[in-house]
């Protein structure tokens, strides 16, 4: 489970693939507080340490992640958005994050509100049901309150705390953003499905 809080991002040092599977090198400055088989938010997606190095760590997105977000996306010196697993003895500083990706969003339009920033978004309306206004969605990992919520679209605000201490400051029109939507709003969708 995370929060939503970004701790730090990291770079994408190098990549490989085996098989359906592909294999990261990210350098970060929690690199040497890691521990293998820990688990770590990358862009919102939750990946096992499974090797820590001068630096540097390695994790393992198997075919099914690959299908379901952006990280075939990533190449080498991409920035990605990292946070540790909560601990249980704090405060939850933005919502419940399981770090399983829903689905990817494509950013439509962002701009630049003297101070702040506003991007809008748009997703496969299959999932509209799953987002309410003033509610909250983890955009590439970060906990954000969406607003203008439309069938397949919404919008964010980002404070400059946010945007300089994250990867939103790269985001640009046409690309895909890590989308998971908030878990409470997913089991009442099930439960009314069910009945």
């Amino acid at each position: 489970m995370f929060t939503g809080i970004i701790e730090t991002t990291g770079i994408i040092k190098d990549i490989f693939s085996s098989g359906t599977n592909k294999t990261f090198w990210v350098q970060s400055a929690l690199a040497h507080q890691l521990t293998i088989d820990q688990s770590v938010a990358h862009n919102g997606v939750c990946l096992t340490v499974e090797e820590v190095k001068d630096g540097l760590y390695r994790i393992t997105a198997i075919e099914e992640t690959l299908l379901k977000t952006n990280l075939t996306g990533w190449k080498i010196n991409t920035v990605v958005n990292i946070e540790r697993c909560m601990q249980m003895n704090g405060r939850i500083d933005g919502h419940i994050v399981q770090g399983h990706v829903d689905t990817v969003a494509t950013c439509i339009e962002n701009i630049a509100k003297d101070g702040s920033w506003e991007y809008q978004f748009e997703f496969d309306k299959k999932f509209g049901a799953l987002i309410i206004e003033k509610g909250s969605i983890a955009l590439n990992g970060i906990s954000l309150t969406i607003f203008n919520v439309k069938e397949n679209g919404f919008t964010v605000a980002i404070i400059p705390y946010t945007y300089h201490h994250t990867n939103m400051q790269y985001l640009k029109q046409g690309d895909k953003i890590n989308i998971e939507f908030d878990m409470i709003g997913k089991y009442v969708g099930r439960i009314m499905e069910l009945k």
